[in-house]
């Protein structure tokens, strides 16, 4: 074989995707808040138990809108998994973010949106989303990381 083969199947084996997880407001608060719509582990207990081969997850959590755009318009990954959380339905900044970054975004909730209050109803980052997740829980993000492994392969 030669070298430059090698070097291209060395490549391939060793290239990893990079996933951000970016979490809004209150989402700190995972574990505490209301056990009852989100859980009763912390995102941090949940981020350590994922473990997915050739793949680095980052995260970052921020209460501030303006933190959270810069974050979007800075990042340098593959794919990026956005709980805007209440911005989810008030931020025409964050929205315009989303649409002007080049990095795919998948829309996660960990409680389904549609049937809680109906101010939760109307997403204003689904329209420039690649898609929307949401109702499942934690496993909400787990699905949003498998359909980046499988659709956007690096």
């Amino acid at each position: 074989m030669n070298d430059f083969l090698t070097f291209v199947l060395l490549l391939f084996k060793t290239s990893r995707m990079n996933i951000l997880i970016i979490n809004g407001p209150n989402l700190n608060l995972l574990g505490k808040r209301d056990p009852t719509v989100y859980g009763n582990i912390s995102f941090d207990e949940y981020l350590a138990s994922k473990k997915v081969a050739n793949t680095h997850i980052s995260y970052y959590q921020s209460n501030v809108e303006g933190e959270i755009i810069d974050k979007l318009q800075a990042a340098e990954v593959d794919g990026i998994i956005l709980n805007a959380g209440g911005y989810t339905h008030s931020s025409v900044a964050i929205r315009d973010a989303v649409e002007a970054i080049l990095t795919p975004v998948i829309e996660v909730h960990i409680s389904n949106i549609s049937s809680r209050e109906s101010f939760r109803h109307e997403s204003l980052i689904s329209p420039v989303a690649v898609g929307c997740i949401f109702g499942f829980g934690l496993k909400s993000y787990d699905l949003a990381i498998d359909f980046f492994l499988n659709h956007f392969k690096v």
